[in-house]
């Protein structure tokens, strides 16, 4: 068995957040669910982690819960042919190579098995329209905001706010509308002076308006389901799926939310009546699910955010709950989001995508 088989081998009791880690630490997507001697239970895929946090399911119920106990399964010994075809017409990552007795001696990974010269299907073409929020100060990205506005603050060779374009350029998404405020001008030199491949829109706002205040500067030019992102931000997800998802849900808005591991670096002390400590906790940790700054909206959502006042998208969330409005979340695993919004959350986007070598 190789490191990288080994890696995702878990124990059925293991929580559903420590099998999230594992599926980022490892880059798999996939935990085979094995018993003590080896055998195997089931598997576990992020599709199935983020069905089960869909179904508000606890992060810290066990993965054998949330597995699929009748995986498909190879033996050893297994003709390359017939399983090239499998797993290009099921469309698996991986298959489990199982001996005689049931147990884990393997693993077969697409991506390995055809070399990386193969992909197993083009992205869908989704052709929506995206809403990119690029006005704010990047007051936590200072000393680089003092000089440049955050769209325009470099992750290796190219600002974030054109990473994030080419991301949703990459799955069909053609026209781009960018709400501006500060330092508009440097966003608009730059964007008018280089050649992209798709088509954008500056809009611009006298003042800030929030999160989604800005919205409203767009009413009547949108007309059809459009994503909202803001420009501090990279979502590495199927955007095809997160579609799918809030159409099927039938959703005014979907939230696409990461899972997030916190963990307080103290003991924390519970205290009862007079004072009494009752019992003290070292370094606890939990798992929440938090907004990205990643939307999906339908175009009559623009009617609801008032003109000309500030306006947060939690504002709004607020207003719709309130009103009984269907309202998704579309979770994804913490290493799925890329947060630079912040000078040590920078470094960390830098290191992750390789930009540190590159510039």
């Amino acid at each position: 068995m190789d490191e990288r088989t080994r890696s995702v081998l878990i124990d059925p009791s293991e929580p559903i957040g420590a099998a999230l880690r594992r599926m980022d630490a490892t880059g798999s997507g996939i935990v085979l669910v094995v018993a003590e001697d080896g055998k195997l239970l089931g598997v576990a895929t992020d599709g199935d982690m983020r069905r089960w946090i869909i179904a508000g399911k606890a992060f810290d119920g066990p993965v054998g819960a949330a597995m699929n106990p009748r995986p498909c399964t190879i033996r050893e010994g297994w003709v390359r042919e017939r399983v090239e075809h499998l797993m290009a017409e099921r469309h698996f990552e991986c298959i489990p190579v199982l001996d005689e007795r049931g147990r884990v001696v393997d693993a077969v990974w697409w991506h390995d098995l055809m070399e990386g010269h193969a992909r197993r299907a083009e992205r869908s073409t989704l052709d929506l329209p995206v809403v990119v929020m690029a006005g704010g100060r990047g007051t936590r990205l200072a000393p680089y905001t003092h000089i440049l506005p955050k769209p325009l603050v470099p992750v290796g060779d190219k600002p974030i706010a054109q990473l994030i374009m080419d991301r949703f350029f990459e799955w069909g998404c053609h026209h781009f509308f960018l709400m501006l405020h500060h330092k508009a001008s440097l966003v608009r030199a730059y964007f008018d002076d280089i050649a992209v491949p798709y088509a954008m829109e500056y809009t611009v706002e006298g003042e800030p308006l929030g999160t989604a205040g800005a919205l409203s500067l767009l009413k009547g030019r949108l007309d059809t389901t459009f994503f909202l992102t803001n420009c501090d931000i990279l979502v590495d997800a199927d955007y095809a799926d997160v579609v799918r998802f809030h159409r099927d849900g039938k959703h005014d808005i979907t939230f696409v939310a990461s899972m997030k591991h916190f963990t307080i670096p103290y003991g924390v002390c519970h205290v009862g009546e007079g004072s009494q400590l009752t019992r003290i906790v070292e370094k606890p940790a939990s798992d929440h699910l938090v907004s990205t700054g990643m939307y999906v909206l339908e175009p009559h959502v623009l009617n609801d955010v008032p003109e000309g006042a500030l306006f947060h998208m939690s504002d709004l969330a607020n207003a719709y709950l309130a009103q009984g409005r269907s309202l998704g979340v579309y979770p994804v695993s913490e290493g799925s989001w890329l947060d630079m919004g912040a000078i040590d959350e920078l470094h960390v986007m830098l290191d992750r995508l390789g930009a540190h070598d590159r510039g």
